[in-house]
């Protein structure tokens, strides 16, 4: 039997069911801010992550996400690249200049459905790492516990 898994309107993709992530809670203890202009995707990614137990900041630009940053510490930082006004490029140079200290050295994945054209300039750029729009609930999990995981 396929089930359909989806997590927001970017990211559907036919797969077999297996053990539930939501009951392993494998983000507890950890806080990720959200940077997504996407009202739909952002809030699909915030009850998502905090179904999996981390602690979910959720941001509609690029000044927010930095000021998340700055105020709230986390862990680390889910980035979409295309935002109106500043990009995720711009956030992330933001972010690494308030230095060590104030969370400047935060973990960045870059969220974007132009990773395939893009990919060696973000990682060039210093996003830990590249999630390509629409991705799954899977993919998502693994991105985020490897770079987290180192």
């Amino acid at each position: 039997m396929r089930t359909k898994q989806a997590l927001g309107s970017y990211a559907t993709q036919e797969r077999s069911p297996g053990p539930s992530l939501m009951t392993e809670k494998p983000l507890s203890n950890f806080t990720i801010v959200v940077v997504e202009d996407q009202d739909d995707m952002r809030t699909s990614l915030d009850m998502f992550l905090g179904h999996l137990g981390a602690n979910v900041v959720v941001a509609n630009n690029a000044l927010e996400g930095v000021e998340a940053v700055k105020t709230r510490h986390p862990n680390l930082v889910l980035a979409d690249i295309k935002m109106p006004g500043r990009d995720g490029f711009d956030m992330l140079r933001k972010i690494r200049a308030l230095g060590r200290a104030a969370g400047g050295s935060v973990p960045v994945i870059a969220m974007s459905a132009l990773v395939a054209h893009a990919s060696a300039r973000m990682v060039e750029a210093g996003f830990q790492a590249c999630l390509p729009k629409p991705f799954t609930p899977d993919k998502l999990v693994e991105t985020i516990l490897r770079v987290l995981h180192g």
